[in-house]
Order: C-alpha cells, then sequence, then structure tokens
C-alpha cells in the first residue's frame, strides 16, 4: 500500500539547507543526483516503510541511510510516511535527538 509522504518543518528545512549546501560546495549535479537517490529511497519507503531498521538511537523511529553523510528517520501508518526529520550524520549525534523531539 503507497503511503503519502509528509514532511515536517524540521525535515523540509534540513533538506533545504542540504540542497543549498551540495549546490554551493559541490555542484548542481551533485545535487541532482542526492535528489534522484532520495527520491528513490522514499518511493520504496512509502511502499515497504518497515524494511528499514528501527532507530536504535530514537525510539519509535525507523531510520533509511541515503549516502553516509545523511540518515532520514521516520515513521509510518497506513495512511502516511513522516518524515521526522533529515540528519546530516557529520554533526554531533546528541543534535539528534534534540531534531526529533
Amino acid at each position: 500500500m503507497s503511503r503519502k509522504i509528509v514532511l515536517s518543518k524540521r525535515a523540509s528545512r534540513n533538506l533545504e539547507k542540504l540542497l543549498e549546501y551540495l549546490e554551493n560546495k559541490w555542484s548542481k549535479r551533485v545535487k541532482d543526483n542526492f535528489i534522484k537517490k532520495l527520491d528513490k529511497a522514499l518511493n520504496i519507503l512509502k511502499d515497504k516503510p518497515e524494511t528499514s531498521p528501527k532507530s536504535e538511537v530514537i525510539k519509535g523511529l525507523h531510520r533509511n541511510v541515503i549516502t553516509k553523510q545523511t540518515t532520514v528517520y521516520y515513521k509510518f501508518n497506513s495512511k502516511k510516511l513522516y518524515i521526522v526529520t533529515i540528519f546530516d550524520t557529520r554533526q554531533d549525534p546528541t543534535k539528534l535527538k534534540k531534531e526529533t523531539e
């Protein structure tokens, strides 16, 4: 069953910052490749969200690694895939708990 994808405000902000960073520091091509990877992952998750492991750090959330620097944390029900945050794994891991509260 395909779910509707919903991004939290925090996930939207983080994604916007990440895309801006990729284009400014790397290139539009790098940004576009990341968007393709994210889109592919979300399309799989909206149909089979249980395929990604549960987060060991944040109870009640699942995590999906998009790239080695970027992980999506989400929860789901029968109708929605709710993206709680898109986290840059190079950041202080304690920041993750704050982002998911």
